[in-house]
């Protein structure tokens, strides 16, 4: 049959322009939501919202075109080709109409983060094309079995809830094998795991591979017993790879990748903040800690943007569209201790009560006149009590509110001490 032939029959290209209209309208302000700025991995990730909807158009316009097939009588005719050559044709414009609603989707997230750089993520577009040609494959087979009545809409509403639904369980390997944590990678200090990507293609490929099978031998008791033995050691095997990974399929990306520059202190940022917003963070990093350590206040040697900071380094969360406004309070958060073991495993930590006056003190040190607390908490990190109790602090002298900020910062580095006596009047 003709290329255009068959893309002009084909229940793929008739579904395309619905697949498209469904991700850019309905889902675009999910798509738009919550990409880091320009990261592509991350706009990678995030187009995989769309997977489900595009999985499930797949199966829908397989099980219509299995049917098809099917009910010509082509297969009963002693063919020359064997039956997956017939129907690799037809079912391609059907993957092919997948393919391009997930780049539909690519194209809004990359847009979204403002980046074209690194949008084409090798981890991300494996698992698309495996689990698309799958669907499509898997819904061939159902349409050959029960009429396209039952077929598309059985293959639709299945579809979806296969690849949808287990990123809602608790238990989180069956997410990794369709794909289901992507959507929450990453930021810009992670990666995707291998892990995940290896789990999502091992299950894929077990269903191709069944798949195939029932469509060369016609679904005989044999080879449906040997399809259902393939595709359960398909998912083992990617429940196997994906037995270790949390909710999210994500691991700390190398320092290596950093961009570093000297000059008190030592800053390194990730190359997704450009030349010029680099610089601007740079000075603002300098300013806030020259402020902080005018004042008496102990700044780490460097701040850097790696998940994890080593010694004598200090974690500096700035996004990657960072302003000059964001690197002070930036800076102040890395400045705080992290909470201990105990108050993570919920035991009761007093000395959180001063977390927030701390936080509003360091941002007012950290200020161009060092006296000056925000009237309202920045993002949220402090009250107008706590903004309160710090300005009352401020108008003592430099000793007493030193001797504060240092009884607080060993008060929160353990869970049995509790945090001094409000200083300067009751907050």
């Amino acid at each position: 049959m003709l290329l255009r032939t068959v893309l002009r029959v084909s229940a793929g290209t008739r579904a395309l322009p619905f697949l498209l209209g469904f991700v850019l309208v309905a889902l675009g302000d999910e798509l738009t939501a919550w990409v880091t700025p320009g990261y592509g991995l991350a706009a990678a990730g995030h187009a995989t919202l769309a997977l489900p909807f595009a999985c499930a158009a797949c199966a829908a316009c397989g099980a219509w075109e299995g049917g098809r097939l099917h009910r010509g009588g082509v297969f009963s005719r002693s063919p020359v080709r064997s039956a997956p050559a017939i129907t690799a044709p037809v079912l391609l414009p059907v993957a092919a109409m997948g393919a391009l609603g997930m780049a539909a989707a690519l194209g809004t997230t990359a847009l979204a983060g403002g980046t074209a750089a690194g949008v084409p993520q090798p981890g991300p577009l494996a698992v698309w094309a495996g689990l698309l040609l799958a669907n499509t494959l898997v819904g061939s087979v159902v349409g050959r079995v029960l009429a396209p009545v039952v077929a598309v809409p059985l293959a639709l509403i299945s579809s979806f809830v296969l690849n949808a639904y287990p990123a809602a369980f608790d238990t989180y390997w069956p997410r990794h094998l369709v794909g289901g944590g992507l959507s929450d990678c990453c930021a810009v200090d992670q990666v995707l795991d291998g892990r995940a990507v290896v789990a999502s293609l091992a299950f894929s490929g077990a269903v191709c591979a069944a798949a195939v099978l029932l469509i060369r031998r016609r679904g005989t008791p044999l080879a449906v017993a040997a399809a259902l033995a393939v595709a359960a050691g398909g998912a083992a095997a990617g429940g196997w790879a994906a037995r270790d990974l949390g909710p999210e399929p994500v691991r700390a990306r190398s320092a290596a990748a950093l961009v570093c520059a000297d000059g008190g202190p030592r800053v390194c940022l990730w190359p997704e903040l450009g030349g010029a917003r680099s610089a601007v963070v740079r000075a603002e990093v300098r300013k806030a800690s020259a402020a902080l350590a005018g004042h008496g206040v102990t700044v780490p040697e460097a701040f850097t943007m790696a998940a994890r900071p080593g010694p004598g380094e200090a974690k500096l969360g700035v996004p990657t569209d960072a302003r000059a406004r964001d690197v002070a309070p930036a800076v102040v958060g890395g400045l705080l201790p992290r909470a201990p073991d105990c108050a993570r495993r919920g035991d009761p930590y007093p000395a959180a009560a001063a977390l927030g006056t701390l936080t509003a003190w360091l941002t007012a040190r950290a200020g161009p006149d060092g006296t000056t607390v925000p009237a309202a908490g920045v993002g949220g990190r402090f009250t107008e009590a706590d903004a309160a109790h710090a300005a009352r602090l401020l108008r003592l002298p430099d000793g007493p509110q030193l001797d504060w900020y240092r009884a607080t910062m060993a008060a929160l580095a353990d869970c049995g001490t509790p945090p001094p006596a409000p200083v300067g009047g009751e907050p």
